[in-house]
């Protein structure tokens, strides 16, 4: 189980991930706060309710993490897509499409 407060900063972080870019597990734990927590970003993304942008995450090599042709993996692929993404051998290429925040941006929109 995720506590409130890790939801709290999940949901908050996930809230200001631009449309058309994505974010890896150990980044959204990064920018939650949350460094070296990747694995926990994984449970809190299944225990958030409601609409957020769970699409916009995948894994460190910029895979889909759900497994191929899963209904999940289906959902991800089609939501980056309508964003602009290209999706190649179900990877998203990090260098092209992989947030950069600034500094700026990071202590401006993230709130824990």
């Amino acid at each position: 189980m995720v506590n409130d407060a890790v939801l709290t900063r999940v949901e908050n972080t996930l809230a200001v991930i631009p449309e058309g870019v994505v974010v890896s597990y150990g980044q959204l734990a990064d920018l939650s706060g949350l460094p070296g927590r990747a694995r926990l970003m994984g449970r809190a993304l299944r225990a958030l309710d409601g609409e957020h942008n769970w699409h916009r995450v995948v894994r460190a090599d910029g895979k889909i993490a759900f497994p191929h042709g899963s209904w999940h993996a289906h959902e991800q692929r089609q939501r980056l897509i309508e964003e602009g993404l290209t999706i190649k051998n179900n990877r998203i290429n990090l260098k092209k499409y992989g947030w950069k925040p600034d500094l700026h941006t990071i202590l401006s929109s993230l709130q824990y």
